[in-house]
């Protein structure tokens, strides 16, 4: 994904970053918890082709966070 092109995205509902997960090919925003998939090297950015992330998703990594309750 082109590092200039990410700069510029934003989340289509809130206005805020996203995330590149280059592994599942998607942009996140961890407020709305919206994934938006990226399609042949495109980015789809409609709220209704968006996956919603699930808890742990939206949850930002922290070095003390093993994931184990």
């Amino acid at each position: 994904m082109d590092k200039e092109l990410l700069a510029m995205l934003v989340c289509p509902l809130c206005k805020g970053k996203l995330k590149y997960d280059r592994e599942a090919q998607e942009l996140r925003c961890h407020y709305d918890g919206l994934a938006y998939p990226i399609r042949d090297g495109i980015p789809v950015m409609l709220p209704e082709e968006a996956r919603q992330m699930d808890v742990d998703e939206k949850l930002p990594a922290s070095p003390g966070r093993t994931g184990e309750a």
